[in-house]
């Protein structure tokens, strides 16, 4: 059963290598979300500000594949675009709703509400099956158990209960999910309308652009303009000015890592994708049929050389505008593009030309589910943050009770930290195994 709510490849033959890849990225990313605790491995940690680690890989990793899935699902809309732009506005709003749920669910603030802690997560796990059975398109249902879920909201009021409702006034408007739908958005009418050699020539435009930008207009209140300042820097300074303080993200508090200025170069990450989907679906040398997968070593190689050619200028470039995830640099852009065609190659190589996949099977179950994995995944940690437990006089959330109980006492912290992130996932692979082995597959 094929249940029509992730961007993925709509042909009969399915590239499986850019499944696996978008498993072991999804993967990644729920990994480095989760740690137990503080300190974590550096490579499972965010650079400080300039710099480059593998958990900075993984977001432009995603909005590659998304790019790559783009050339593939939308290929035959190419020049009838109008039967593209329900299918582009429809997944576009989806995904940003998606990504604004994450933050806004249950309604309430879990942890600052005094009704018991059974009921607070009944009402919680209402939501979250109400959000499931959306995404299965049972919108009936769905509704129902959203009316149950803000019912039991105010029979909590009616109680006498201290609920404490959700403080719009600091909803953060960007994030992951709603960067991904911008990205996806732009970058799916790009497709529509233009020829590779333009969608190289609008992403090469896009970088100087940027870079121009970034280093020579003066930000306004800041004595210095400078990307070695979080705060003196032009992206900082207009998601401080369109998006607000109150509604950035908190722990930046003057920059928003997913902000307006810096989705311009996130959109050049994304065409890089449709331009290495291009490249895959482009008509065989022997006269085979264009728009269909045919493994050739030619473009695995293409993919090997480009991207060594990427990731060095990525490293040249970064003497003078920093690779910086949080800014989405430039040479940042070039370089996670080089890294993300190496690994595609990689994936292509030994799955697609080599039929070498028994390893990958966990990242096929992954990537067959991917959205559905990062959004419930999500709910779960917010949960396992909000939920608290008796602790001696005390109460400590789920989370910090099972790192003090379960992994704690047989590990020093950093490990703990390790041990409880692949539980986590491993937990995530069963329960997304549960979906695969019926051939459930959550699209948007």
């Amino acid at each position: 059963m094929v249940i029509p709510f992730e961007m993925s490849e709509e042909r009969p033959k399915r590239l499986i290598s850019l499944d696996v890849f978008r498993g072991i990225t999804i993967a990644g990313m729920v990994l480095v979300n989760n740690p137990g605790t503080s300190p974590t491995y550096w490579p499972l940690e965010h650079a400080e500000w300039h710099g480059l680690t593998p958990t900075d890989w993984i977001f432009p990793f995603f909005l590659f594949i998304v790019g790559v899935s783009i050339s593939i699902s939308l290929g035959k809309t190419k020049g009838t675009s109008e039967k593209g732009y329900g299918k582009i506005l429809r997944r576009t709003v989806v995904i940003y709703l998606l990504g604004a749920s994450i933050s806004i669910l249950p309604f309430f603030q879990f942890q600052a509400t005094d009704a018991p802690d059974w009921l607070k997560l009944a009402i919680w796990l209402t939501f979250c099956a109400s959000l499931f059975l959306l995404l299965l398109r049972k919108f009936v249902l769905s509704g129902v158990l959203c009316g149950i879920g803000l019912l039991g909201i105010a029979g909590m009021n009616l109680a006498g209960y201290n609920v404490v409702s959700y403080d719009y006034s600091t909803f953060r408007i960007a994030g992951v999910l709603q960067r991904i739908a911008a990205c996806y958005l732009v970058t799916a009418i790009i497709f529509l309308h233009t020829t590779w050699k333009q969608q190289l020539s609008i992403s090469a435009a896009i970088l100087l652009a940027y870079w121009a930008a970034m280093t020579l207009i003066p930000v306004p209140g800041c004595e210095v303009t400078s990307l070695n300042d979080k705060a003196c820097n032009l992206a900082a300074y207009l998601d401080r000015l369109i998006l607000t303080e109150n509604h950035i993200w908190r722990y930046g508090k003057v920059y928003d890592p997913e902000g307006i200025l810096s989705t311009l170069p996130a959109v050049v990450s994304t065409i890089s994708g449709v331009l290495a989907g291009t490249w895959l679906l482009r008509r065989r040398n022997d006269g085979g049929e264009s728009g269909t997968f045919a493994a050739s070593y030619e473009k695995a190689a293409g993919m090997f050389f480009f991207g060594a050619v990427l990731l060095a200028l990525g490293l040249i470039w970064n003497s003078w505008f920093p690779m910086n995830k949080a800014l989405w640099t430039s040479s940042y852009v070039l370089a996670t593009t080089g890294l993300a065609l190496t690994f595609l190659g990689c994936c292509y190589w030994l799955i697609d030309l080599k039929g070498i996949r028994r390893w990958a099977w966990p990242f096929e179950v992954f990537g067959a589910n991917a959205i559905a994995l990062f959004v419930f995944s999500g709910f779960f940690a917010r949960m396992m943050n909000g939920y608290r437990v008796a602790d001696g006089e005390k109460t400590i959330s789920l989370h910090g009770w099972v790192m003090k109980n379960v992994f704690l006492p047989i590990a020093q912290p950093i490990d703990a930290s390790w041990m409880y992130a692949v539980s986590f996932i491993l937990f995530w692979l069963f329960l997304m195994w549960l979906l695969y082995r019926k051939s459930i597959y959550i699209k948007v």
